[in-house]
């Protein structure tokens, strides 16, 4: 999930989200934090097609959430996490009527033979300096027309010594993420942040304490308590600022005609 060599291949799972293979504890999506989980997805989903390739998939627990798919590939770029996978998807036809589990390295190019309608990369982009040739990388195994869904950290205020120590080489805002996309020569229909209320509690953990990582106990009651308010105000109110950016890129269906 970066560009640098220290990333790639085996215990690269670990390096960029600062958790163990069996660890409960982190930005984005932790096996504690089913709330955020599902948060996550409802905002995801409805610009997914009926084929969907996750990359940085990690463990599998964005992916399990969906269900009667045409086709599900999950991937990552660490073997060990491609292996755990491998188990939880096993035989199980309810997410998708066939599922792919393999290795996937963004740094190296890989693209799929065939070609899915959606890409979803949730925290993944940040790991790449250069962000927009991974994004017109990802656009190769994209159907003309189709989607790459991204959700990345939000705000270059709230970085903090554990965006560091898991190689982000930013945080973005609405802007700098919809210029990545243009220079991708890809058209951008949404970017907005989301997570208000997680961007403060990450500014106040992560910058005000300086905080080395997310508190597991503090994790737990965000996702029993906080989550939910936050979901409330999506619906109501214009969200200015939050932890992470939401961002729907369409691959053009034709050559030469994204546009903004």
């Amino acid at each position: 999930m970066n560009d640098a060599p220290m990333e790639q291949g085996q215990g690269a799972f670990t390096r960029a989200t600062g958790r163990a293979l069996g660890d409960r504890a982190a930005e984005g999506a932790g096996p504690d934090k089913p709330r955020y989980r599902r948060y996550q997805f409802d905002l995801i989903a409805p610009h997914c097609g009926a084929a969907v390739l996750e990359v940085g998939a990690g463990l599998g627990e964005f992916s399990a959430q969906f269900s009667g798919l045409r086709r599900l590939v999950a991937t990552d770029v660490d073997p060990d996490a491609v292996a755990v996978m491998d188990e939880r998807f096993a035989g199980d036809r309810t997410i998708a009527a066939e599922i792919e589990t393999r290795e996937f390295d963004l740094a190296a190019g890989d693209r799929l033979d065939r070609p899915v309608d959606s890409v979803v990369a949730i925290n993944v982009l940040e790991h790449f300096e250069d962000d927009a040739a991974v994004l017109a990388s990802l656009a190769r195994s994209v159907v003309p027309g189709g989607t790459i869904v991204l959700w990345v950290p939000g705000y270059q205020s709230l970085y903090s010594d554990f965006d560091r120590g898991v190689g982000h080489f930013r945080r973005y805002t609405p802007r700098t993420l919809r210029d990545a996309i243009l220079r991708a020569g890809l058209g951008c229909e949404l970017a907005r942040p989301v997570n208000l209320l997680g961007g403060l509690a990450w500014w106040a953990a992560m910058r005000l304490r300086r905080a080395e990582k997310p508190n597991s106990g503090a994790v737990g009651v965000y996702d029993r308590v906080i989550v939910p308010v936050t979901r409330v105000l999506d619906r109501v109110v214009p969200v200015p600022f939050g932890q992470s950016i939401l961002a729907v890129a369409r691959v053009p269906a034709e050559p030469g005609t994204a546009r903004p």
